[in-house]
């Protein structure tokens, strides 16, 4: 099979770069024929606001370009990853008028809220779901903080629910979510039967780490969403010296600096490549996910899964299906630090409990997240994409 791979990287690479790059990877491992087309942010900085604003609802140069790039290889089917804001849904109309198959990966909230988190001023927000026009999304300067720019992706949104694009040219939504997180889109008007759920997954298999650092792992952006500053609460509340490694960077990094500085059991590592965290994730008694908005399905949480390690993570939106309590993991009261510092207080005093949920969070891997499960499911989408065109 022949499959074009569209993606707009982020500047600061994240989870769905990591998609990108593990599904080509596994998908030529199978012997197909993969072709990539990229676009990375960086290039933003050269276009002026009026140019990025009227290319996030058409970018006629990506449309050229991804139309000749079918013309020239025609692949039997177009997979686009993230096209936001570089590609935009242009490049939807471009594979319609050469007749090929598309298929959408979903791995945020951007089709029905203007940041993309439904998460606004440090709590969930829903104020634009199901609604034509998201005015909340402009009058609350959601995208970047910046009213001009949230007012271009409600052009976007608005635009393209108008043309009917998110049900007319998409033929399969593959949602790296959570159930939990298909029922927002399902909510918002996204066709029930053309979203399908197929989870992220680690390849190659990193194998079964030993926990033998017996310190908790924090890996993320420094963002107030992903609960940084809940984290450094509640670590304040522990004994002193109470063991707690930090991989990352982000807005927050001054208050993730001044933690290390003040107590002496954390230590932040700084950003770290994909192997050297895994590493330090092995040796992690656990793995703690703060983030208080809904998410979608993390990546390190799967990563975590992959070597034994269990998460202990707020109760809400996708990890209240990701993470089963007292078998993989635990969960404590979104937003409550205190709750926080106890749970993770009884994973450092239970060492023949942690070393269970280890052997279930392994086994959560092998059952939902390996590489040839997650290449079946990818197959099954390309499959029935190509079905709604007779191929």
């Amino acid at each position: 099979m022949k499959l074009l791979l569209c993606h707009n990287h982020y500047q600061q690479q994240g989870g769905e770069d990591q998609v990108f790059f593990a599904e080509s990877a596994l998908l030529e491992s199978h012997g197909h024929d993969v072709v990539r087309y990229t676009v990375h942010n960086d290039s933003i900085g050269d276009r002026s606001r009026v140019r990025l604003a009227v290319g996030t609802l058409w970018n006629r140069e990506s449309y050229d370009r991804v139309r000749r790039l079918i013309q020239q290889e025609r692949p039997d089917v177009v997979h686009f990853y993230n096209t936001f804001p570089l590609l935009s849904p242009s490049v939807y109309y471009a594979a319609r008028a050469e007749a090929c198959p598309v298929v959408q990966s979903l791995h945020n909230y951007r089709l029905l809220c203007s940041n993309g988190l439904l998460y606004r001023q440090g709590r969930v927000c829903e104020d634009c779901l199901g609604k034509l026009v998201p005015w909340n999304g402009v009058l609350h300067s959601c995208y970047r903080d910046d009213r001009a720019a949230s007012a271009a992706v409600a052009l976007m949104l608005v635009g393209h629910r108008l043309l009917g694009t998110w049900k007319r040219t998409v033929d399969v939504y593959v949602a790296g979510m959570t159930d939990f997180a298909r029922s927002k889109f399902i909510e918002a008007g996204i066709p029930e039967d053309r979203l399908t759920l197929k989870p992220n997954f680690v390849f190659p298999d990193p194998g079964e780490g030993d926990g033998a650092g017996h310190y908790a792992l924090f890996v993320g952006r420094f963002a107030p969403e992903k609960g940084v500053e809940l984290l450094v609460e509640a670590w304040s509340r522990l004994p002193a010296g109470t063991p707690l490694k930090i991989i990352g960077d982000g807005p927050l990094a001054s208050v993730v600096e001044q933690a290390a500085k003040h107590h002496r059991g954390i230590e932040w590592l700084g950003r770290r490549s994909l192997d050297e965290t895994t590493q330090v994730l092995k040796r992690a008694a656990f793995l703690v996910f703060p983030s208080h908005w809904y998410e979608a399905l993390p990546r390190i949480i799967v990563d975590s899964f992959a070597v034994g390690t269990p998460v202990l993570a707020a109760q809400v939106g996708a990890m209240r299906d990701l993470i089963h309590d007292g078998r993989d993991g635990l969960h404590f009261r979104p937003g409550d630090a205190s709750h926080l510092a106890e749970r993770a207080a009884w994973l450092f005093d239970h060492r023949e409990e942690l070393s269970r949920l280890r052997s279930g969070a392994r086994a959560e891997y092998l059952e939902r997240y390996t590489a040839e499960k997650n290449y079946q499911l990818l197959m099954d989408v390309y499959r029935r994409a190509m079905a709604r065109h007779g191929r």
